[in-house]
């Protein structure tokens, strides 16, 4: 037990850190929604109803969907982009290990390389697929519980409710995902620009503190 918490200590770490948040905000976004229900004269939901609201779906999945769309950027924009002294980029020159044939010689290498072909091709790039199909999910999850969330109050004051296709082009929505969108290019940004000048010792994501400013890669 002690060797599997040493080897997956950084997954369990965060998965951790994940259960904690999603429960204060489920706790705390409960509280939110039935203030706002009274506050347009709607009538209190129990506190299982509420995981099925457009308030929570959007709440979530427009946090997620930024967080998916971030990671499959940023993983298919390093293939061919540089960035001079980062430890986020690759070499700007020689030959990089990502950057070789894999070996379906080599002991221990996945099924998809020994099988080769269709199935090889597809794994070669399965890392931003997942990525890419998790942010049209969340994307998908997002858009249905804003409207749903939209035309909860349209309804509560008596107005006429949206159809998808007004939605699609709705300000509202569009908010919701740019604000999420710029806050995590951002992020990219602050961590391949400040990994050129700052380190933390002993991280995967730092180059090693005596590294010149100019060296690239990790």
């Amino acid at each position: 037990m002690k060797k599997f918490f040493y080897e997956n200590g950084l997954s369990i770490a965060f998965l951790i850190l994940f259960l904690i948040a999603i429960v204060g905000q489920v706790y705390t976004g409960y509280h939110v929604y039935l203030k706002e229900l009274a506050e347009n004269g709607g009538i209190p939901i129990p506190f299982p109803s509420y995981l099925t609201t457009g308030h929570f779906l959007q709440s979530t999945f427009e946090n997620w969907e930024s967080e998916f769309l971030q990671m499959a950027l940023y993983i298919l924009l390093t293939v061919s982009l540089r960035q001079k002294g980062s430890s986020e980029s690759k070499q700007i020159e020689g030959k990089n290990k990502t950057d070789e044939q894999p070996d379906p010689s080599r002991p221990g290498v996945p099924w998809p390389v020994k099988r080769g072909g269709i199935v090889l091709k597809v794994y070669e790039s399965s890392l931003t697929i997942a990525f890419f199909i998790l942010f049209i999910i969340s994307w998908v999850l997002h858009f249905t519980g804003s409207i749903r969330d939209e035309n909860v109050f349209r309804h509560l004051h008596g107005q006429s409710l949206l159809k998808i296709s007004d939605y699609l082009t709705d300000s509202r929505l569009w908010f919701e995902s740019f604000q999420n969108w710029q806050s995590e290019f951002l992020s990219v940004f602050a961590i391949v620009v400040l990994s050129i000048f700052l380190r933390q010792k002993g991280s995967s994501q730092s180059k090693p503190v005596n590294a010149p400013f100019d060296e690239t890669g990790d």
